[in-house]
């Protein structure tokens, strides 16, 4: 009985050593794998950085397989599909809107002085399009396809294509430098302009449904979006501070423009060389505690080409034009998912031109000396409760609307402004839905009457894919 008890503990530990050895082998195995792995990347780095260095040092005209191994001693591969593979990212934007007034009534309405059919379509990009959320009921307000990556240690490349009822245009399509030395970057392509703050960023990540009264109003809902280059220098300090400057082609429909307009042989008004626009501005950041305060000034200098030859009443205004911004964001953090953001921007806008008034065959009626001076802002707090919930609210006001034709001050409305209230639920950071209600003062008929207009919108922002991260 001993002896067979003996041989049961013997044949027993024999077993367990067995699968102890077999787990062994296993984990050693995977941490094999893992170190051929963590090789693998230390050798690539190790490489670019040895190419890097060398660049500084020598001239290379182009990069290539050759060039790599000349400046390492050793063959690189000429480009890393896996390394290099693009993120794509799809995002859908649609809404439900209730406004008492018709589509029919809005699409006339101005805001005098300022701008014309402002909820109506528009010239963008060589097709008409109409402003998000323009319709009451249903509207698909667009699709936007993402596409971006890294080209090699020295650029990055993104492009947006955003798809709308009306077609198809290239919204962003830019290449980026991502090693220069000093602080420096430059970007060339078509990009939104880093005027202001809002400027720059997509409207699905804007706080609200719509675009401020004052940006639409001076620069339509798609802003300052340009084709040209752009140098941007951030200084040596603690705190951040950029300078930045941009030469851009300048045909912004709502305030810029270069071409000519009327008949190409016998114009209205003659065109002026591209590129039109030029843009400056710097920008400053620092921390007090868990609150970050963000501002910046930004100055536009452009010729002006707003063609209203198919008007009712058909003109055309040629000028040079200048504008202003000032910009302010301070965010308090309360947790890593609860905040308090407080941003404004105040645009000031200088136009001194001459308006064409035509007759039915875009013949010159008579032809008047026409000054602008109108200054708008907009102000907002939102605030994060959580992860999920946000709400916030939003004044606007165009308070400077001084029109001076001939000499003679056209006394335009300049108590233009309008409330908005939102509320927002997000299920996780590729969907998000938003109620929002505005309170519109701004907006005026033909005959020059007020116009109070209640709208109440629904919006829903999905997004798939990887999508790189925002600017602050």
């Amino acid at each position: 009985m001993n002896r067979l008890f003996s041989l049961s503990l013997v044949t027993s530990s024999l077993l367990f050593a067995d699968i102890d050895l077999e787990q062994l082998k296993k984990q050693m195995d995977e941490q094999q794998l893992i170190i051929q792995e963590l090789q693998l990347k230390i050798k690539h780095l190790e490489e670019k950085k040895v190419f890097s260095h060398k660049k500084q040092d020598t001239k290379i005209p182009e990069f290539t397989s050759i060039n790599r191994q000349q400046a390492t001693g050793s063959f690189m591969p000429s480009f890393s599909q896996q390394a290099f593979t693009p993120d794509i990212s799809l995002i859908v934007d649609t809404s439900y809107v209730s406004r008492d007034k018709s589509d029919a009534e809005i699409t006339h309405l101005e805001v005098p002085g300022v701008a014309e059919g402002i909820f109506g379509s528009h010239n963008h990009g060589g097709h008409s399009e109409s402003t998000y959320n323009a319709n009451n009921g249903f509207n698909l307000n667009y699709a936007e396809l993402a596409v971006s990556s890294n080209i090699d240690p020295y650029f990055r490349l993104d492009t947006i294509f955003h798809f709308s009822p009306s077609g198809v245009e290239i919204e962003e399509a830019y290449f980026t430098s991502t090693a220069l030395d000093y602080g420096l970057r430059v970007k060339g392509g078509k990009f939104l302009s880093s005027f202001g703050y809002l400027n720059e960023h997509h409207h699905h990540i804007w706080d609200f449904n719509d675009m401020p009264l004052v940006y639409e109003a001076f620069l339509s809902s798609h802003g300052i979006n340009e084709i040209g280059f752009q140098v941007q220098w951030v200084a040596p300090t603690s705190n951040y501070l950029m300078f930045g400057a941009e030469v851009l082609q300048g045909d912004n429909e709502a305030m810029f423009g270069n071409g000519s307009i009327g008949d190409e042989e016998n114009p209205v008004v003659d065109g002026v060389t591209a590129p039109s626009m030029f843009v400056t501005y710097v920008k400053s950041s620092f921390d007090i505690g868990n609150t970050t305060v963000y501002g910046g000034l930004s100055y536009v200098y452009g010729d002006s080409r707003i063609d209203h030859t198919e008007d009712e009443n058909p003109h055309a205004f040629a000028a040079t034009s200048e504008l202003y911004g000032i910009d302010l964001l301070v965010k308090h953090y309360f947790d890593s998912y609860s905040s308090l953001t407080w941003q404004s921007e105040v645009l000031m806008r200088d136009m001194d031109g001459r308006t064409y008034v035509l007759d039915d065959s875009a013949s010159v009626i008579s032809t008047l000396d026409t000054k602008k001076k109108q200054d708008g802002l907009y102000t907002q707090l939102i605030y994060g409760l959580n992860q999920s919930w946000r709400v916030g609210a939003r004044y606007d006001s165009i308070y400077r609307n001084d029109v001076v034709i001939d000499g003679v001050n056209q006394n335009k409305e300049d108590d233009l402004y309008r409330y908005s209230a939102m509320i927002e639920y997000q299920t996780s950071e590729f969907a998000r839905f938003r109620l929002q209600y505005n309170k519109n003062k701004s907006l005026f008929d033909e005959d020059g009457k007020r116009q109070d207009i209640n709208t109440i919108m629904l919006q829903a922002n999905i997004a798939i894919g990887a999508h790189g991260a925002h600017s602050f």
